[in-house]
């Protein structure tokens, strides 16, 4: 037998180690491993003006809820035999009683209200009619009125608010005008004043000063800046040439100067003159059974706007015994004038009193 043959080799060495990888220079902070990749921040900014948003929408809601809860209701829209049927548009009779209730000695002395009266008594009568279509109309009805009293026979208009309150007054407004009262609503004293300080006074310009130190007050000439107390003195001030045909001129004037600067974007947003104003309203507004929010939301719309201000048609004065000095009406003409009321229709010009404007 003989052994495979064999292939010789070649003979060859291990091959050597690779030399070891020469140290990296690396700069400052490049000894740490690398990171990953960088995770995006969330942005929260939609999710900031969404509640924004939410904030906006539910305030306003959420002071609607408020007012319509905490309003004071009282019974003033009496149902009596004989009452006028419904007439078209919507009436409200507005009054500013010289109720001192709530008021302290020193908060009586500082509105210079003249201490306790006796029966609660109305300074400022205003008939608003908004009609469905065109300019709302403001009627100062003096509180000097000589009308018919129901139970009372005739008397100054103030006095069936004495006799018999809210109702009495009402149906005493009815019976005169020929309209009937859609919604009521009534102020005192005391609110009167902190509704003013709560949206930080209000801007009236005047034609004369008034100098009037029963009221509280001594106002020059010119745009002036009013505060609470101020504006009531304003309001109830008979000191001047024409008495209470200026009253009234000037309760309509502080009326709109009021509506504006509580509907302001300023008021409104500021919730420092918002909050006090709607607490203010709440606690002294009252109104008739069957007003709510939104009533006075349409109403305070039509006010703010451009409404016509007049005063009913003024026949004269006349010395009545047992009521005093007393206000005549020119009944052809305040006929005239509540008969467009009534119908919704333009009061003609030439039955629109402009004394003093």
């Amino acid at each position: 037998m003989h052994a495979p043959t064999q292939t010789p080799q070649p003979f060859r060495e291990n091959p050597p180690p690779p030399p070891p990888a020469l140290p990296v220079k690396r700069g400052r902070g490049e000894d740490r491993p690398p990171k990953g990749p960088k995770r995006k921040r969330k942005r929260h900014w939609f999710r900031w003006i969404l509640s924004l948003l939410l904030i906006i929408l539910l305030l306003p809601i959420a002071a609607g809820v408020y007012v319509e809860r905490n309003l004071i209701r009282i019974d003033a829209l009496p149902g009596y035999s004989g009452r006028i049927g419904d007439t078209p548009g919507t009436n409200w009779l507005l009054v500013g009683s010289d109720s001192r209730t709530g008021l302290t000695a020193e908060q009586e002395q500082d509105l210079a209200t003249g201490g306790e009266v006796g029966s609660e008594r109305t300074d400022t009568i205003i008939l608003v009619h908004l009609p469905k279509s065109g300019q709302p109309t403001l009627v100062s009805l003096p509180r000097d009125s000589y009308v018919s009293i129901p139970g009372h026979g005739k008397d100054k208009l103030n006095a069936s608010f004495a006799f018999g309150g809210a109702a009495l007054l009402t149906q005493t407004v009815e019976i005169a005008t020929g309209l009937r009262i859609d919604h009521y609503a009534q102020i005192g004293f005391g609110g009167f004043a902190d509704i003013v300080d709560s949206v930080g006074g209000i801007d009236i310009c005047l034609d004369k000063p008034i100098d009037d130190p029963l009221a509280g007050i001594n106002l020059q000439a010119g745009c002036q800046h009013l505060e609470g107390a101020e504006a009531l003195g304003f309001v109830r001030s008979r000191a001047t040439g024409l008495a209470d045909l200026d009253r009234m001129l000037n309760q309509r004037k502080f009326l709109s100067a009021l509506l504006k600067k509580a509907t302001s974007v300023s008021t409104l947003i500021n919730p420092f003159r918002s909050w006090p104003l709607i607490q203010g309203l709440t606690k002294a507004l009252k109104v008739d059974e069957g007003t709510h929010v939104w009533n006075l939301a349409l109403l305070g719309k039509a006010m703010a706007g451009d409404p016509i201000a007049t005063t009913v048609p003024v026949g004269g004065f006349e010395d009545v015994e047992g009521s005093g000095n007393v206000l005549l009406w020119d009944k052809t003409r305040a006929g005239q004038f509540f008969d467009a009321l009534a119908t919704d229709k333009p009061v003609p010009p030439d039955l629109i009193t402009t004394i003093g404007n």
